[in-house]
């Protein structure tokens, strides 16, 4: 059975994380997100990384990790830079240090064109910081914007989707104006200062897509031990 998640034209947060701790007995959420935060990830989108997803997967015994990256997206065209590693890294002994990656990268085509291989999870050559591509066959490789790989083994989706994360980005201005930029539609008029959200808050991202990276597998791929209460830490790095 495919994990429907695959299949869907938008993806369906458990939690928004740059990181995420994860038990394999269920889902320990770590609650942020991270859209253009800075001027440079606004000159280089698609360095910037929205959100870490843990979702359980499709079967009990299996576990999907997803990455979004590039948000917003205004229309249905946008590739992935191939001058860049995308990496997913898992802590399974707790001391915050990656024990395996999943290494993903995609060559120098555009939209349909482009493919995606995805090596891991593997240990990793270096850590922190340091970035290097591990020398080892692809565990999947193939066109982006299709379903690639097994049902028992892992699975990938490279490509498009709708931004999942929900914000109501009006309002936010309005709690801290300090905030609010000084051109653009958001810039303005100036309301009176608010102290909470609206409810119901209005979806400021719905129109928007990002470009993301699902990647479903086996639990014991990623764990060190088979205890039912075995825990993961999960982040994601982009690197040039």
């Amino acid at each position: 059975m495919r994990n429907p998640l695959l299949n869907r034209g938008r993806l369906l947060p458990i939690a928004f994380a740059a990181g995420i701790v994860a038990s394999i007995a269920g889902i320990g959420t770590l609650l942020a997100s991270d859209h253009q935060d800075t001027p440079e990830t606004e000159l280089n989108p698609r360095m910037d990384i929205n959100d870490v997803y843990v979702f359980p997967g499709s079967t009990p015994d299996r576990v999907t990790l997803v990455m979004t990256t590039s948000s917003p997206i205004a229309g249905q065209t946008a590739s992935f830079d191939p001058n860049l590693l995308y990496q997913i890294k898992i802590d399974n002994t707790g001391d915050a240090v990656e024990d395996l990656v999943l290494q993903i990268t995609f060559n120098t085509g555009s939209g349909s064109a482009q493919s995606v291989k995805v090596v891991g999870p593997v240990a990793p050559a270096n850590f922190g910081t340091q970035t290097t591509l591990v020398n080892t066959a692809a565990a999947v490789e193939g066109a982006v914007g299709t379903n690639l790989g097994s049902d028992t083994g892992m699975q990938v989706f490279a490509g498009l989707r709708a931004d999942p994360f929900f914000i109501d980005l009006e309002q936010f201005f309005n709690i801290l104006p300090d905030r609010r930029p000084s051109t653009g539609s958001l810039s303005g008029p100036s309301t009176p200062t608010a102290s909470s959200f609206r409810n119901p808050g209005v979806d400021i991202l719905r129109p928007f897509n990002c470009l993301a990276i699902v990647i479903e597998l086996p639990k014991n791929k990623l764990t060190s031990s088979t205890a039912a209460d075995a825990k993961i830490g999960v982040w994601a790095t982009i690197s040039r």
